[in-house]
């Protein structure tokens, strides 16, 4: 599979249909390419023109500003901001509801704006185009809870998007207790995903993929790296066999890519 950059396309007199931002984790943590991967083949086979910076990609600089430091925070955007408007980006998907928000809702006022949609807004705007057909008889019988990313959800007001598509793949989608704008943080947000806890009882992470075990799930559903890091963690502290995937990634095993 051939990745258009957006130099590429600039250099063809097109441009694509959507830039695919692919963020810090996507790019280089090992779990989190498999999102990356998984994405690209549903775009692929279906016939979304899509590009990606490349090398001209750097940090959104999300984990500088929740860590306390704008200053490299607006250095960071700044320089994106600059690539982004050079090629006249006009709306750009991601994977990561951190790279999402802080690219719809920050970049702005530092003069990058943008229609900005998280990868499970797109992937249902294709669905309802007609242009992505899910077929999911491959969960036929298996249960799935959904994690919400604190980003998408609370931040963002997106609840339904993910549960539209889990919805297509014919399993039973079961929800935890505290879901949707009740939804509890999987304990990475606001930089933490970077430093140890502080000391207590339990851990965050562990608390919550308690909560999604309590449903005897199959599969544990998300749509944001770093929880898939934290839920992932969480279900090797207590010696479950539950899988936890991406939407993405459960879409494309629906469609065999």
């Amino acid at each position: 599979m051939q990745i258009k950059t957006m130099a590429e396309y600039t250099a063809e007199g097109k441009s694509p249909e959507v830039l695919f931002w692919v963020g810090c984790a996507g790019s280089f943590d090992d779990r989190a390419k498999k999102i990356t991967r998984a994405f690209c083949k549903i775009l692929d086979k279906i016939g979304v023109e899509f590009a990606v910076l490349g090398p001209e990609e750097s940090c959104t600089g999300d984990p500088a500003k929740r860590a306390g430091n704008e200053f490299v925070f607006q250095m960071m955007a700044m320089t994106n901001i600059e690539i982004l408007n050079a090629y006249e980006v006009k709306k750009i998907v991601t994977a990561c509801p951190h790279c999402f928000n802080i690219i719809k809702n920050e970049y702005p006022e530092l003069g990058g704006v943008y229609e900005v949609v998280h990868h499970t807004q797109f992937l249902k705007q294709l669905m309802q185009e007609g242009r992505l057909k899910i077929e999911g008889g491959k969960f036929e019988g298996k249960k799935i809870t959904f994690h919400d990313p604190c980003y998408l959800g609370r931040a963002n007001g997106e609840y339904e998007a993910p549960r539209n598509l889990l919805q297509k793949l014919d399993a039973e989608l079961v929800e935890m207790k505290r879901c949707k704008s009740n939804g509890l943080c999987c304990g990475a947000g606001g930089a933490q995903m970077f430093k140890e806890p502080e000391k207590g009882k339990k851990d965050i992470n562990v608390e919550r993929t308690e909560e999604a075990l309590a449903e005897k799930p199959n599969i544990i559903a998300t749509g944001c790296p770093f929880c898939m890091t934290m839920m992932t963690d969480g279900v090797k502290h207590v010696n479950s066999d539950v899988q936890v995937k991406d939407i993405a990634e459960l879409i494309a095993e629906a469609e065999d890519l």
